[in-house]
């Protein structure tokens, strides 16, 4: 038979051994040429640049058509 403790343990005991177990919240910032909230390091997913230049091309939304008939 396994080790079984001696005594409960509080939940704070818990909560202060958990404390490292947070999670961060998310860090955005603004894209120099379209103003909108980014993750830093990455591509722009408003304007698709990054580091000043157009890394991919974003599709414009489509026009809505209209119903034939």
């Amino acid at each position: 038979m396994g080790a079984l403790p001696k005594r409960k343990l509080s939940k704070a005991r818990q909560g202060e051994r958990r404390s490292h177990l947070h999670l961060d919240p998310v860090v955005l910032v603004e894209c120099p040429q379209c103003h909108k909230p980014k993750m830093p390091h990455e591509v722009c997913p408003n304007c698709g640049t990054y580091n000043g230049r157009e890394v991919i091309k974003i599709k414009s939304p489509k026009e809505k058509k209209k119903p034939q008939g």
